[in-house]
């Protein structure tokens, strides 16, 4: 006998094959996302009757037919019902966007950090998110969550920031101070999931893209840091603590340049912005850059590596000889060499993903024990703070 725990969770399993059929190819009917799902006709059209109605999905309209019957009738992912809300903490900045399910930008901001004093950052942070979740209100969009890029090593697992030197973060326990500092600004309870931001980068492009990234897409944020989020077989790697992706600390050079982190050599000391702004030309970066994205094509396989950060606005030199110096390596190799290209969001990369985040948790859903169901592949961790059937989860299963 079924528990209504269980209930629970294989209605939003089915909920989110669903809508993982809508995303990938809008335009299905009801018949054939039973037909595509393996779910019987009745619950499609319960389910999907329940998305329309919270707002997750809605009918395209037709122009009249004079055919017989009656005809399919197209279903979409609601581009205006539903909004979601990203922040990135960056070393020096604060960016938030408001965005659709689709991954358009409603509305951003940005303004210096004021303080890098955790409580003082939540306190910032906060007051932003209040002012894009009015930004919602006024579009009469419901807000379905709050994500959070931040500059450092985080523990989604824990909450806990582990390690973010360029703010001087070490074990800084952020899940539990955020959400208290948005509860005080009056934000709604809704779900706020917290992540690397160069991890949110990337979801950026996988989540909202136009499906060049597969199931596998590498990210390299160039900025004070460099860091590279992750994305393989449909999930977020982030390690055991949360330290994957830090590359900015792989050495590149034995003996090279003195880096902040006391080694040398490091690909930040080459790419990260510090060193790029002494630099007249930044070709030899651009290499360096090249060398690093070698190292993580043959690393990881990905379908395409995006590179991103200020230091890539600043310098579009240095993404090009980077894409010349991996092509060259795979001539050598006699091998073809991933696609590279610049992000599609620009300096709101990590904002946007940061708001991606909270779809793509949706669209995974996990058993209680942190084990990965439905559509996927094994993974980890489960929304961190959510206020009961919140993102439209149902209360009843079936």
């Amino acid at each position: 006998m079924k528990t209504t725990g269980d209930q629970q969770l294989v209605k939003r399993i089915n909920r989110s094959v669903l809508m993982r059929l809508l995303r990938n190819q809008p335009s299905r009917s009801r018949a054939q996302l039973a037909n595509h799902s393996g779910l019987t006709k009745s619950t499609v059209s319960l389910l999907v009757r329940e998305l329309i109605d919270e707002g997750w999905l809605s009918e395209i309209s037709m122009a009249s037919t004079n055919g017989v019957g009656r005809p399919s009738t197209p279903l979409q992912i609601d581009g205006q019902s539903r909004g979601l809300i990203g922040v990135e903490v960056a070393v020096d900045t604060v960016r938030v966007a408001s965005v659709s399910l689709l991954g358009k930008v409603l509305w951003s901001t940005q303004e210096p950090l004021r303080s890098t004093r955790p409580e003082d950052v939540c306190c910032q942070v906060a007051g932003l998110v209040v002012m894009a979740q009015a930004q919602l209100v006024s579009r009469g969009a419901q807000l379905s969550g709050v994500g959070i890029g931040l500059p450092g090593a985080f523990d989604e697992t824990t909450g806990v920031l582990r390690f973010a030197p360029n703010l001087g973060w070490r074990n800084v326990d952020f899940l539990p101070q955020i959400t208290q500092a948005l509860t005080q600004a009056g934000l709604p309870p809704v779900p706020v999931h917290v992540q690397n931001e160069a991890d949110t980068a990337a979801l950026s492009e996988y989540e909202f893209s136009e499906n060049d990234g597969k199931d596998s897409l590498i990210f390299v944020s160039c900025d004070v840091g460099v860091g590279a989020g992750i994305v393989l077989n449909d999930r977020l790697f982030t390690g055991m603590r949360g330290m994957a992706g830090e590359i900015g600390h792989s050495v590149l050079e034995l003996d090279g340049p003195a880096c902040s982190c006391g080694r040398r050599g490091c690909a930040e000391a080459f790419i990260g912005s510090g060193a790029l702004g002494q630099l007249a030309d930044a070709r030899r970066s651009g290499h360096y850059l090249g060398v690093l994205l070698q190292n993580l094509w043959t690393t990881f396989d990905p379908s395409v590596l995006v590179v991103g950060g200020s230091s890539c606005q600043r310098f579009p030199e240095m993404v090009k000889v980077a894409q010349e110096t991996l092509q060259n390596y795979a001539t050598d190799a006699g091998v073809s060499a991933p696609t590279v290209r610049v992000a599609r969001y620009g300096l709101l990369a990590s904002a946007v993903g940061a708001a991606a985040l909270v779809l793509h948790q949706y669209l995974r859903p996990m058993h209680p024990s942190g084990r990965l169901v439905g559509n996927g592949r094994p993974g980890r961790g489960q929304p961190l703070f959510q206020a009961p059937h919140s993102l439209g989860e149902p209360v009843h299963g079936r």
